[in-house]
């Protein structure tokens, strides 16, 4: 398959859009005989489940095909829903199931997605084939959780660069602040944890009393126990990250006794945009240190799915840009974070001091955007092409029709450059879709997952 979009960067031109080339492949499998349906059913401990469908090419001449896309699309799955269960179905599932073993075990080109199931779950990654009657019944837990605004409420929002806290009076902002920080590959717990006290008690100090804390922060948190995060990615140990991280923010309640909860920045993104839209469908995104997201489902809940879009696949490029931390190819983390900023500055001709971390080199963007520099706008409308056919591959596993967007990548005219390419691309590739791209204000892209968070425990 070898698509032809009609948007592209000069700057990066060989971007294969995952959702041409998932639609080329599916025109191509209604054309072509024998083709048949592929069923993917992805199931957890806890009996929640989702099911995937989609089409495949007769075995011969479209097996590699058929492999990309179908492993492309477990990959999108396992990140974006979650599950440790992959249940696969159709007449072309056992060699599919087979390939897909190979590749997700220790040693196999997907051991970092395995190695992550396993931690998350607590259980091993298993690809099983079963008829279509042994598929799993599609269920999600829907967590009751936010719009809750009475009483003195602290949020934080903890980013890879910065932490944020906001205090809050019956719903009214009476305090924030930005605290840079850098976590990533700090060894010792201790500099997270006095990181996030710090925050707590600026925010503590414009209260009268504190009656609840919610918190948003980058990672799988489940009762608010750090499950995965890349927060912590620098506490390699196994033994101090059990013994030290597991249950910082269980501890942390603890010391407050208060009412206490934690959730993904993503989940915590999409319920902002709920709440300030008062619109249900709604899909959340935060570019800064990595990518945020989170969903609203149509009825207004929260789901239990994971919606790490920093690894999901975006572009099918052979040669695309490795992720750092999976190695995989062409995921989300490379397009639409600082680390994508970083990625395009040298192809646009910007050249920085190597010693000059991501943060800083998103800064110098912003100056050189604001002074008019023709290099800054082709990043940024790099940054917008990839996000627009990356929004149309979404919309096939997400049903949604609004999009929030929030991040220090989207800040400045920057962001109106990227928002604007997103929609040539939407309106010229994809008109069937009605997807409404929503931008908040400045002070509510760098605050509002910490307003929203202090939202989330119930009193």
């Amino acid at each position: 398959m070898t698509p032809h979009p009609r948007h592209t960067s000069p700057i990066d031109p060989g971007f294969v859009p995952a959702s041409l080339w998932t639609r080329d492949f599916l025109a191509a499998c209604a054309r072509t005989p024998g083709s048949s349906a592929l069923a993917i059913g992805l199931r957890r401990p806890d009996g929640t489940a989702s099911v995937f469908r989609t089409q495949v090419l007769p075995s011969g001449a479209g097996d590699a095909d058929n492999l990309l896309h179908v492993e492309r699309t477990v990959k999108f799955l396992l990140w974006a829903r979650g599950g440790d269960e992959i249940l696969l179905s159709g007449p072309l599932a056992e060699p599919l199931a087979a390939a897909l073993r190979r590749q997700y075990v220790a040693g196999g080109a997907r051991a970092f997605d395995a190695e992550f199931v396993r931690k998350l779950f607590e259980r091993p990654l298993t690809f099983t084939v079963v008829p279509e009657a042994g598929l799993p019944a599609e269920s999600a837990s829907h967590l009751p959780l936010g719009r809750n605004l009475g009483g003195c409420r602290i949020g934080f929002d903890l980013g890879g660069s910065d932490r944020k806290c906001a205090a809050l009076i019956d719903g009214k902002v009476v305090f924030s602040e930005e605290v840079k920080w850098d976590p990533y590959f700090q060894t010792n717990p201790d500099y997270h944890l006095e990181g996030i006290r710090d925050s707590l008690r600026l925010a503590a100090a414009h209260l009268p009393r504190v009656d609840a804390i919610g918190g948003s922060a980058a990672g799988v948190y489940i009762s608010n126990r750090v499950r995965a995060a890349s927060l912590f990615r620098g506490i390699t140990d196994p033994e101090v990250f059990d013994r030290r991280v597991k249950n910082l923010f269980v501890d942390l309640g603890k010391e407050w006794e208060v009412p206490f909860e934690v959730l993904n920045d993503g989940d915590v993104t999409a319920l902002a945009a709920s709440m300030s839209l008062g619109r249900n469908s709604v899909l959340g995104i935060a570019m800064g240190t990595s990518v945020a997201a989170g969903y609203v489902d149509p009825k207004g809940n929260l789901t239990n799915w994971l919606s790490e879009l920093a690894f999901v696949p975006v572009d099918y490029r052979v040669d695309g840009p490795a992720d750092e931390w999976s190695g995989d190819l062409g995921c989300g983390v490379q397009y639409f974070s600082q680390q994508g900023v970083g990625r395009l500055l040298p192809l646009a001709g910007i050249h920085l001091p190597t010693s000059m971390r991501l943060p800083e080199q998103l800064e110098e963007l912003q100056k050189l955007m604001k002074a008019g520099d023709a290099r800054a706008l082709r990043v940024y409308e790099a940054i917008g092409i990839a996000f627009g056919y990356a929004l149309a591959h979404f919309a096939s596993f997400y049903d949604y029709q609004c999009l929030l967007i929030m991040g220090r990548v989207t800040s400045g005219t920057g962001g109106d450059v990227i928002i604007d390419r997103a929609r040539a691309v939407l309106r010229d590739e994809f008109p069937e879709l009605r997807i409404d791209l929503v931008v908040p204000d400045e002070k509510d892209k760098r605050h509002g997952q910490a307003v929203a968070a202090a939202s989330l425990p119930p009193l």
